[in-house]
């Protein structure tokens, strides 16, 4: 359905397939709306709204729990990896905003180490401030699964992403060629949901963080109630094709309702579930790591074109094409109001992730403590 509703859509819409679609990595093949003072206002209504949630909550319903007395934990070292991976995390660093004709042949291949050396860094952190207890301590083996189904997740975005007219687009297309783009851009997938789940485990030793949203408002949805998240979801992935530029944000918010709301009506457990209890600590956690892994997305990204000029290096560097909200840039290509959009698409990637486990049958259970069901 997320696949073939934009689609039809945009058949609709363009009366064929829409510009630009099928060319990878993605190009930008027409010039978006430009800025609406209007769309502008709404989005920064939305965005104070969500800010006002997250920094105080108890405007909203949430009560604050009493403190629980916690075990001293021992002091634990940082496991080998982290140290492993500081200093390819720093090469890499300096090799993609370097400006050294010498070393320029490698500053193509900084993206993967930079960052699985960086997801090898929170790993250690979370290893060392639960006492040992990380992903790669425990279940090194969910580490590849997270990274295969981020390869597969990230491309179906991609895919997606052709429906609204490129929101986002790689202009240094030619560094390698159509067989290189499509073998590194597959390697570059491999660490999106790492990086993710990593930041929530992080955020997750936080204690202050989980209770803060641990006891908010109770919403118990009807099944009726369901059904008519799941049409809405459905109506808005239709029109995402056939109003690209007004619903370019939709992207980010159709999988939550289509996708969560199909899981529940058929007994899955999403990561909305807790929320029937009062908790949406999970929900708002997943957000927030996105977030927090966003800001290093966006900063290495700018960064590697912006000590280059003229000299695309970086096959990865992205650009954005986004209608209506194209202001307001702090040393990054994403304009201010868009890291909002990652709060949605955290969700979207564990949404995605349990439908992977679901459907290949292995076990999705990330965290440190037990089962999230």
């Amino acid at each position: 359905m997320i696949f073939l509703l934009p689609l039809l859509g945009s058949l609709a819409k363009w009366k064929g397939l829409p510009p630009g679609y099928g060319e990878f990595p993605s190009q930008k093949v027409e010039a978006d709306p430009g800025f609406s003072l209007l769309y502008f206002t709404l989005a920064c209504i939305v965005a104070v709204v969500i800010t006002l949630v997250l920094v105080f909550p108890r405007m909203f319903g949430f009560k604050k729990v009493p403190p629980a007395p916690q075990p001293r934990a021992g002091s634990t070292a940082y496991p080998v990896w982290f140290w492993w991976s500081l200093p390819v995390l720093g090469l890499s660093w300096f090799l993609m905003w370097a400006r050294l004709d010498l070393l320029e042949p490698l500053e193509n291949y900084t993206f993967v180490p930079l960052w699985w050396s960086f997801i090898l860094i929170l790993d250690g952190i979370v290893y060392k401030r639960t006492g040992g207890n990380s992903i790669l301590s425990r279940k090194p083996h969910l580490m590849q699964l997270l990274a295969v189904v981020s390869c597969f997740s990230w491309f179906a975005f991609e895919y997606l992403n052709f429906f609204v007219v490129e929101n986002w687009y790689y202009p240094n297309e030619d560094v390698f060629s159509n067989f290189g783009n499509v073998f590194w851009f597959s390697l570059s997938y491999t660490t999106v949901l790492p990086a993710i789940v990593e930041w929530y485990l992080l955020l997750c030793t936080f204690k202050g963080f989980k209770e803060r949203y641990s006891n908010g408002p109770k919403f118990n949805v009807s099944r009726t109630l369901l059904i008519l998240y799941f049409v809405i979801g459905l109506f808005l992935a239709f029109g995402m094709g056939y109003y690209p530029y007004l619903l370019f944000w939709v992207l980010w918010v159709a999988l939550v309702p289509m996708l969560s709301a199909a899981m529940a009506l058929c007994g899955y457990w999403t990561p909305f579930s807790p929320v029937k209890n009062g908790d949406w600590s999970q929900i708002i956690l997943i957000a927030l790591a996105t977030l927090c892994n966003g800001f290093f997305w966006e900063f290495w990204n700018f960064g590697s074109e912006w000590f280059h000029d003229s000299l695309p290096t970086n096959p990865n560097y992205w650009k954005y094409s986004v209608p209506y909200l194209d202001k307001i840039h702090i040393f990054s290509e994403m304009p201010i109001l868009g890291y909002y959009g990652y709060l949605f698409f955290g969700v979207n990637c564990w949404i995605v992730w349990l439908i992977a486990a679901y459907v290949f049958k292995f076990d999705a259970d990330f965290e440190l403590k037990g089962k999230n069901r």
